[in-house]
This record gives structure tokens, C-alpha cells and sequence, in this order.
């Protein structure tokens, strides 16, 4: 008798723990489901480890944080911690140029336009990693970064090719230098 209220008992625990995995595996599967890209945007740790490590890599993650200021729901507070995830990707000569201020009002300007005439960034993709062009300017290293968008609009699809100019800094990573969009690679389809 005492050997069967033993192996009650044991199974019993052994239950208690196997529900108690099951329910704590379930919490955090659940809890990560409801970030939304946004929040990953701007949880995303650019002051450490988690920087991007190469030139295509910085493009990239800058297109999701296009990609959300134009397709995704934000408050006012995610859309500034957004911009100053942007911020911390350029490099210091072209923050510079862009104070945080008149950058906020520019991006946000933008982002009304677009969704003022039904425009949502479809797809975004960057140049494949042998595409990458590396070269020395002024003793510093450099990339070029080609990527290209695909816009939806009221109007049809537009795609359009960014060039990105990275510069490596004193800590050894990529900034964005400069882009522009390339001449005579717009096309829109109807």
C-alpha cells in the first residue's frame, strides 16, 4: 500500500512539472507573438552587439524601419524611437546634416504624403552580397549598397533602385554615408 500512494504521488509530480513546462513554454510563445515588427524595430540594441555587421546588412535593417514608417501602425513615441533607430545607422557627417528635429518633420511629412495617396512599400530587397562594391575614399573604407522598393499605390506598382554609400567608422562599423535614388530606374506598371 505505502508503494502505491509512492507512485501517486511520484506521478502526480511528475505531472506537475510537465504542466507547469507546458504552461510556461505556451506564455512566452504567446507573449512574442503579440511584438509587432514595429516594436522589434525599435527594441533592436544598436549600441552593442546586435549592430549590423556588414554594409548590406545596415541597408537592410534600415528598410525595416521604412518599411514600418510607411506600412505600419505606430504612436507618436514609436515613430520617434523609429527615426532614432535611422539616426543610429547614418554616419555622424550625415546625421549632421540632418538634425533629429528636421529629420522627424521630413519623415513624417513623407509618411502623409504616401498615405495620402494609398501608396504601402510592398517589398524591399537588398543587392546580393558579390554585388557589394568596396573601395577606399580619403583613407576611409567604404561600400556601395544597391536596393531596391517596390511601391503599391492607387496608381499601380512603382519599383525603385536607392544607392547606398556606407562608411566605416572609428568602432568599425557601417554607417550610411549618402544615397540617392538611381536615375532612370523608376518604372511604374499599371
Amino acid at each position: 500500500m505505502k508503494k502505491v500512494g509512492m507512485a501517486v504521488i511520484g506521478i502526480i509530480c511528475i505531472g506537475l512539472v510537465v504542466g507547469y513546462y507546458y504552461y510556461l513554454s505556451n506564455k512566452d510563445a504567446q507573449d512574442t507573438s503579440e511584438v509587432t515588427e514595429v516594436q522589434k524595430v525599435i527594441l533592436k540594441d544598436l549600441t552593442g552587439k546586435a549592430y549590423p555587421s556588414t554594409p548590406r546588412e545596415v541597408v537592410k535593417f534600415y528598410n525595416r524601419i521604412i518599411s514600418c514608417y510607411y506600412n505600419e501602425e505606430y504612436t507618436d513615441e514609436e515613430f520617434y524611437q523609429l527615426a532614432d533607430q535611422a539616426l543610429m545607422l547614418m554616419d555622424q557627417e550625415l546625421a549632421d546634416n540632418n538634425p533629429a528635429e528636421q529629420y522627424y518633420l521630413r519623415v513624417r511629412s513623407e509618411v502623409e504624403s504616401y498615405r495620402e495617396n494609398g501608396k504601402t512599400i510592398n517589398n524591399t530587397s537588398v543587392c546580393d552580397s558579390n554585388e557589394v562594391k568596396y573601395a577606399s575614399l580619403a583613407g576611409a573604407d567604404c561600400a556601395y549598397v544597391t536596393s531596391s522598393y517596390f511601391v503599391r499605390g492607387d496608381d499601380g506598382f512603382q519599383k525603385s533602385i536607392q544607392n547606398y554609400i556606407l562608411r566605416k567608422d572609428e568602432e568599425g562599423r557601417w554607417k550610411i554615408l549618402a544615397f540617392e535614388l538611381a536615375e532612370g530606374d523608376t518604372e511604374e506598371d499599371e
